[in-house]
């Protein structure tokens, strides 16, 4: 059944995704041959494969989870931080996203009336905003998806796009008829209407929180309401349909999977979890052969000859452990993340240590379960715990980067930038090269060799050449990896 829904998707992603305009119908030629029923996968296809091929790539690196391997060559330029428009990195999101899915939901929703399918695909209208907003800041929104009519949306401000969604999502949601059943094909959530409004609660929780830190105070209580009402998804929401087959690979592992010798564990996440003796450490990171330990690369220091001639060993780090990502689902939202959400609320908004540690303790719990490593209540009673925590708000924050790791690295990155956690160091590569006692284990470093100098880490993507090329409304101000997006106020 898996091969069935990844072929199908294939096959609609390749007529969807094909033409660069974001306005051109990517159904062509056949769009009225294509019920809503089977154009759905397409949609959620071209959303997961955004998320969680390009941008899990370079997340990845931007949460400092991975690091260039020392001997080779391929994401010198994410990890120096040598990224501008010219290097491409977001146009086959950028594709996916616009070309691909929206404009299969807009499709859709010209062809049905039925009010779960049309809430269901705005649901993923939402997801994919966010995560364009999330890139960007600024995309193409109130004018975007107009067909010839507009072949050159204006750009509208992060905020603006974020309340925008949110709108059409409550509305979608309101004009629900009872007697209405989602009759698309569905491998994501089922066709389980109760599991698409719980996708969307949280959805809308991981926006409200963005907001709220993004200035807009109001948020704080409608993220209070959410999370007090508890009607979210069980289990995860994961784009299942892979196998490990040549071509039927997840999108990540078929992209790297012939330069396997790319990606190594960067220092932050394995100094973390060593310094907590966290079990899952083995489950993505793969301890060097020389004398079985973890060691991580430092970020940005492959091409600097000062770390390089150090006692540390650069040339023998841990590689990612490549074989758990050959079938791997992408996760568009954990249960892990939902439950430490919830945990923030009811700790930073409601006063209720008891209801965070409930919630803390479940996202813990839930990461355990989904990589299949025991031991959550030993560690929970440990490195982990709650009760042991000085900074529990941060504890929460740590523990949410620890469980994206190799899960949802587009929300890691995300989380840090909203949050400020884990911390950049005040440290430079090499001053902690030279010192380890400046260090704390899991503090972010700023690249050794960093192309946009100072103590900088990534805060956006550039723009899309293709919007360039084709939008005469693509901001003339180009825009630099390190600027914030419009809810990273801090």
């Amino acid at each position: 059944m898996k091969k069935i829904y990844l072929l199908a998707a294939a096959g609609m992603m390749m007529v969807s995704s094909c033409d660069l305009d974001i306005n051109q119908d990517p159904n062509y030629p056949t769009k009225s041959d294509i019920s809503p029923e089977l154009q759905f996968p397409s949609v959620i296809s071209a959303i997961a494969d955004a998320s969680g091929d390009q941008m899990f790539n370079y997340g990845g690196f931007f949460a400092q989870y991975f690091e260039q391997m020392p001997e080779a060559n391929q994401y010198n330029d994410i990890a120096e931080l040598n990224i501008d428009e010219s290097k491409d990195i977001f146009n086959r999101c950028y594709r996916n996203l616009y070309a691909g899915a929206l404009m299969d939901i807009e499709d859709i929703k010209s062809k049905t009336t039925n009010t779960a399918n049309i809430f269901a695909c705005q649901v993923m209208r939402a997801q994919a905003f966010q995560l364009l907003v999330d890139n960007t800041s600024e995309t193409p929104y109130s004018d975007a998806l107009q067909g010839g009519s507009n072949s050159s949306p204006k750009y509208d401000d992060g905020k603006t796009v974020y309340e925008g969604v949110l709108k059409e999502l409550d509305e979608a949601e309101a004009a629900l008829n009872g007697s209405d059943i989602i009759t698309m094909t569905d491998p994501l959530l089922k066709k389980d209407l109760a599991q698409w409004k719980g996708y969307a609660n949280a959805l809308r929780l991981r926006m409200y929180l963005r907001l709220f830190d993004g200035g807009q105070s109001e948020y704080q209580a409608k993220a209070t309401a959410l999370v007090d009402a508890g009607n979210f998804f069980t289990g995860d929401v994961a784009w299942d349909v892979f196998s490990d087959q040549e071509g039927q690979f997840n999108p990540w592992y078929q992209s790297v999977f012939r330069l396997t010798n790319n990606h190594c564990a960067a220092y932050p996440i394995v100094s973390y979890m060593e310094a907590t003796a966290d079990p899952r450490i083995g489950y993505a990171i793969k301890p060097r052969s020389s004398d079985n330990t973890y060691v991580g690369q430092f970020p940005g220091s492959k091409q600097e000859p000062k770390i390089v001639g150090t006692s540390y060993k650069n040339q023998d780090v841990s590689a990612i452990n490549y074989d758990i990502t050959h079938s791997m689902p992408i996760y568009l939202f954990t249960q892990s993340e939902l439950q430490f959400l919830i945990a923030e609320v009811y700790y930073r908004f409601s006063n209720n240590a008891v209801a965070a540690q409930a919630a803390y303790e479940a996202g813990v719990a839930a990461d355990f379960s989904l990589r299949g490593i025991a031991g959550a209540d030993a560690f929970l009673a440990s490195a982990g715990s709650w009760a042991k925590a000085a900074n529990k708000l941060n504890q929460i924050y740590m523990q949410k980067w620890v469980a994206l790791f190799m899960h949802d690295h587009m929300e890691a990155w995300s989380e840090i930038r909203r949050t400020d956690v884990p911390a950049l160091s005040s440290h430079s590569a090499l001053e902690i090269v030279a010192d380890g006692t400046l260090y704390t284990p899991g503090e972010l470093i700023a690249p050794a060799v960093n192309k946009k100098g100072n103590n900088n880490i990534a805060m956006s993507i550039p723009y899309s050449s293709d919007s360039r090329k084709y939008n005469v409304n693509t901001p003339s101000k180009a825009r630099q990896v390190t600027d914030k997006v419009f809810w990273d106020v801090k």
